[in-house]
């Protein structure tokens, strides 16, 4: 009798990495992380630029008040939500066709993995980094400021952002189910 090849625990074989029928994320979910997040980059970018504006602007010739200063961390903070929203939303459509390192458990939910936790927060932040310097420069006409903005925001941001992927990745709101399909398509 022919033996049957052992079932592979994890690999390019695993039927958990190209199920039949992958559940499903909504958009509505994309933009519910994208609010989510805006607020809690937002609130770092206030406050990050109003220190370098105020620590580190003076060494690159902007000599501003405190009330200066923070009229100016808001416009880039401020500015940062439009730009951002768009920027995380299709960010995160892209990445919600990827289906590396995110697999569906027993119960056909989605399971991202630690790596793709963490290249998400990478490509999310040079896209992000880039737009905050950008919107530094234009809004202090420093080069240095907008570059010193945009770098320590690297720091905060990628350990903030990735928190946030970990915390959503618990909640399944948004992402429906194969069975769940074809009960919201009745309705």
């Amino acid at each position: 009798m022919k033996e049957l090849p052992e079932r592979p625990i994890f690999g390019p074989e695993d039927p958990r990495l190209n199920p039949p029928n992958p559940p499903e994320i909504r958009p509505a979910r994309s933009i519910a992380k994208a609010v989510s997040w805006r607020v809690v980059g937002t609130i770092d970018t206030l406050l990050l630029s109003f220190v370098i504006l105020s620590v580190l602007g003076p060494l690159f010739g902007l000599e501003g008040s405190a009330a200066n200063n923070a009229r100016t961390a808001a416009y880039i903070a401020l500015t940062e939500i439009a730009t951002k929203m768009v920027l995380y939303y299709l960010h995160e459509r892209a990445w919600s066709r990827s289906r590396w390192d995110r697999t569906v458990d027993d119960e056909g939910r989605y399971r991202a993995g630690r790596r793709r936790s963490a290249t998400k927060t990478a490509t999310w932040r040079i896209m992000a980094s880039l737009d905050t310097m950008l919107l530094g420069f234009i809004f202090t006409r420093s080069l240095a400021t907008a570059i010193s903005i945009g770098g320590f925001e690297v720091i905060t941001k990628l350990v903030l952002y990735f928190f946030h992927e970990r915390y959503w990745a618990r909640i399944r709101w948004g992402i429906i189910l194969e069975g769940e399909q074809e009960d919201s398509q009745e309705a």
